[in-house]
């Protein structure tokens, strides 16, 4: 089974480095177990650097995550389960039963690659931007993203990753910039997953993003540029003798400036 939940959320992990949240994966919410895809918290006051992507721009303290990859529907069911998956989370983190955290520091997203036809069909999906939606689920809102209508911009490359669409997963891949430097091999993953799911790609990740520099190269600092590559990919190709004539350069460089 291609485990697409895992690699939203580490991917989430990395976007969210740095910031004033912290995502949780799996989170276990009952004795018998009922995971839910993905939490993404508020670890410290502070104001999220640069843009967030489209959907997560109204983030709350608490903010839980259902999604649904390529092949698996996002339905009434699934927003049934989101909204129990809320209701357990809330009692657990919350000082008592008595005394629940505000409603208010909760939001509940259901996340998914293509547009949710049934369930388009059975609850009223109110547009809110272009593959944002809102359902309302008794007396509770859920945010609804659909990755494959998510418009382009580099503050989306995130959800362009898990679009299922060729053209935009190509690109997320070329515009995403790591926070943590693992996003490589996750990357990778991801373009294996992709190929299993018979989405077919011209060429390895790899290729795609040496292309997508030399592309536009003219318009990238060499600071953008380096961000894009983990630093073993940095270094291949150079020999023992270059590696050391360059850090011998950086050192005398330094040395001057001081």
């Amino acid at each position: 089974m291609i485990d697409w939940h895992r690699l939203l959320g580490l991917t989430l992990t990395d976007f969210f480095t740095d910031s004033p949240f912290v995502v949780e994966m799996e989170k276990d919410l009952s004795l018998k177990q009922q995971v839910l895809d993905v939490v993404i918290l508020r670890k410290q006051p502070g104001e999220f650097s640069g843009r967030l992507p489209d959907g997560l721009d109204d983030l709350a303290e608490h903010n839980l995550l259902s999604y649904k990859s390529m092949r698996e529907p996002l339905d009434d069911w699934i927003l049934k389960e989101l909204a129990a998956h809320y209701v357990n989370y809330r009692k657990q983190i919350s000082p008592s039963l008595k005394k629940l955290l505000p409603e208010d520091q909760f939001r509940l997203y259901g996340i998914s690659t293509r547009f949710p036809q049934k369930l388009s069909e059975q609850v009223r999906l109110s547009p809110l931007q272009a593959g944002v939606y809102e359902v309302v689920w008794g007396t509770q809102r859920i945010r609804v993203i659909v990755l494959s209508r998510i418009p382009e911009g580099d503050y989306n490359s995130i959800w362009h990753l898990f679009s299922g669409v060729q053209e935009k997963v190509m690109s997320g891949a070329a515009r995403y910039q790591s926070h943590t430097g693992e996003m490589s091999t996750i990357l990778n993953q991801l373009f294996d997953n992709y190929q299993l799911e018979g989405v077919s790609m011209p060429y390895t990740m790899k290729d795609f993003q040496r292309d997508y520099i030399k592309e536009h190269l003219n318009v990238l600092t060499p600071d953008e540029v380096f961000q894009r590559f983990s630093t073993d990919e940095r270094l291949q190709g150079l020999s023992l003798e270059e590696i050391k004539a360059y850090l011998e350069k950086s050192q005398q460089k330094k040395q001057k400036k001081h």
